[in-house]
């Protein structure tokens, strides 16, 4: 919530003028200072409990000063703090329904249960690539965090089916189910499965039998973290000039080189053309691997081979080529002419 700099004023002029009170009345009065501080309070709320002691004449002057000052500066004072909390409330609020309506257009997205250090890096990468990302996250006290990040997000535990719904698991076209629960990744999995027969699941496990019920609960790809980060640990001591590689394919070296994976599109300008002339058309480009149907992905294919419909091309080069690239693997033959 942002806060309104006449706030601090305002306080501060209350504040003063409890002080001043609470003194002219022990002046004024003889009071106590808490006999003082209880006078000065109860006259500027407007409780009306009474006086401690009567009044002197010059007591009842200073608190006719009192009430003119005092109460119009307390009401004030409630007047701002009101408006903080509706001006906050609303704004959340149409911030919260403008995210519901957008998660309820979006199609082909990815869902992404669980945004703890292990979810946040994956979004972070999904984001950076131009994915669509919905998280559902059952810490409420992440929600800022996800604002902050620019998510759209849901607040409340994947096992949930309304929860998953709201997420548009229907209309998702992949799940990444990363919670630090793996009875909870097995059911979401599960879950996910039954009620969306199309979509891909990926899925954190880190135990070998959690992985194989993952696997047999419908899970696409099973991920353990620890195993990952010390397989590549391990690599980066015995191959570290591999492990270099695939960082600078991976784009942490710089912006211009990636590795890509390319979806053929049916009918596209690039069915039919053989590898090797894809290549030569575009500069700094290579296709280092090929996915057809249930064929094992095929390592640097042959440069005669003919792109099919639906194959899936693995490209390193600059991130030009590749945009070309992927615009080719979409478009139309009679719109793409030669590639």
């Amino acid at each position: 919530m942002d806060s309104n700099p006449r706030l601090p004023i305002a306080v501060a002029a209350l504040a003063g003028i409890i002080g001043v009170g609470t003194l002219g009345y022990m002046v004024v009065e003889d009071l106590a200072w808490d006999e003082a501080l209880y006078m000065t309070v109860i006259t500027i709320s407007t409780v009306g409990y009474g006086d401690v002691v009567p009044l002197t004449r010059a007591g009842r002057l200073f608190t006719l000063g009192l009430i003119l000052t005092g109460v119009g500066l307390a009401f004030y004072l409630l007047t701002i703090l009101a408006e903080q909390v509706v001006r906050g409330g609303l704004r959340d609020l149409m911030q919260r329904t403008a995210m519901h309506r957008r998660i309820d257009h979006l199609e082909n997205h990815v869902i992404l249960c669980g945004y703890g250090r292990f979810g946040e890096v994956v979004a972070e990468e999904l984001a950076q690539a131009g994915e669509q990302v919905v998280v559902v996250e059952s810490d409420s006290s992440k929600e800022p965090e996800l604002m902050k990040a620019g998510l759209p997000y849901v607040i409340g535990t994947a096992v949930s089916d309304e929860v998953l719904t709201r997420a548009g698991l229907e209309r998702a076209r992949s799940i990444v189910i990363a919670t630090s629960s793996d009875s909870d990744n097995v059911f979401i999995t599960l879950a996910a499965r039954e009620r969306n027969p199309k979509i891909r699941i990926h899925t954190r496990g880190e135990f070998p039998e959690v992985q194989r019920r993952l696997v047999r609960a419908g899970a696409h790809q099973v991920i353990s973290a620890y195993q990952m980060g010390g397989a590549r640990m391990a690599a980066s001591i015995l191959r570290p000039s591999v492990v270099d590689f695939f960082d600078l394919a991976d784009g942490r070296w710089g912006e211009e080189i990636n590795l890509e994976e390319i979806a053929v599109g049916p009918g596209c300008a690039l069915e039919g053309q053989r590898l090797g002339d894809i290549e030569g058309s575009i500069a700094r480009l290579h296709v280092v691997a090929l996915k057809r149907g249930a064929e094992p992905p095929r390592l640097i294919p042959d440069p005669t081979t003919r792109v099919g419909r639906d194959d899936h091309l693995m490209v390193i080069g600059e991130r030009a080529g590749l945009a070309k690239l992927a615009q080719l693997a979409q478009r139309p033959a009679a719109e793409g002419g030669e590639a």
